[in-house]
């Protein structure tokens, strides 16, 4: 779903701001999530949950999409993917240092591999043109919070369910947003028919189902494996403008998409995992 986020953003951009487009797609997951909460009768997450949903919400929800959104004006879609890319290597400083989670080698190996991979398929998939300075910058704003926002999450979901930490994580960042309504209704009536259907799409799979499924899996597993399984985001995004774009990937192009893969499956290994800690004094002597 997040690759297929990548193409509906190109299709929209050109007729939605940065933050219109950002505030359309948040606003449509925000009631599509609060519909499911309201089916659900699922209550509003209690106050610990809070400082993570809030600095998710902030972070990833909110100056994550504007920043994306308006870095790729700038620059070609091959250095956007190799600097947001470094998102994954965020989250697992971050979580390791932060939320203890440690440096598994087989994890940085792993890391190592796809982000090689990521570097090939951006410069097989570059139009070769300058890069504007401000655009690698937001698009490396755009990897920070991604990470940062992703590392608020993991304790918020200590006393929250994933449902709750994406949705109220969404309200958030909608709110944050808000200071674009007035671009989004100005921009709304001139947009065609399809840009818009593509922010509907973008907010009801890439975030509303894609941010949920992700939480879910976050709730499940460490910061550091899960920012490392976006690697495989690249290739796929190579797949489906095969297939929609007719846009042929070369050789180079499957190659490092192959790269990520593989660095994904050695980031998932048994020797990725934290190591186990060691059980009290007390504990071990009364096991039979």
């Amino acid at each position: 779903m997040w690759a297929s986020a990548f193409v509906s953003i190109r299709a929209s951009a050109q007729h939605f701001g940065p933050g219109a487009l950002a505030l359309g797609r948040l606003l449509t997951a925000s009631i599509a999530l609060g519909v499911v909460l309201l089916v659900k009768r699922v209550p509003p997450p209690s106050r610990q949950a809070w400082p993570g949903i809030l600095a998710s919400g902030v972070l990833w929800f909110g100056l994550y999409m504007v920043a994306l959104n308006w870095g790729e004006q700038g620059v070609d879609a091959g250095t956007a993917a190799m600097v947001v890319n470094i998102g994954p290597i965020v989250i697992a400083l971050l979580s390791g240092w932060i939320l203890k989670e440690g440096f598994p080698p087989m994890l940085l190996a792993g890391m190592a591999v796809s982000f090689a991979g990521a570097a090939v398929v951006g410069l097989s998939t570059s139009k070769g043109g300058g890069s504007s300075l401000t655009g690698v910058l937001l698009c490396l704003l755009a990897a920070l919070t991604y990470g940062a926002g992703v590392v608020s999450q993991k304790p918020a979901l200590r006393h929250a369910s994933p449902l709750q930490v994406t949705t109220y994580g969404c309200f958030v960042g909608t709110a944050v947003t808000l200071p674009f309504a007035g671009q989004l209704l100005a921009q709304l009536p001139e947009a065609p028919l399809t840009a818009t259907l593509n922010m509907v799409y973008l907010g009801l799979f890439p975030t509303a189902l894609a941010f949920t499924t992700w939480t879910y899996a976050l709730s499940r597993t460490t910061a550091g494996k899960m920012g490392a399984t976006t690697y495989a985001v690249p290739a796929v995004v190579v797949l489906i403008a095969w297939v929609l774009l007719d846009e042929v990937p070369g050789w180079l192009t499957l190659l490092g998409g192959a790269i990520c893969l593989g660095g994904v499956a050695v980031s998932r290994t048994r020797g990725a995992r934290p190591a186990p800690v060691a059980a009290p004094a007390k504990e071990a002597a009364d096991r039979p």
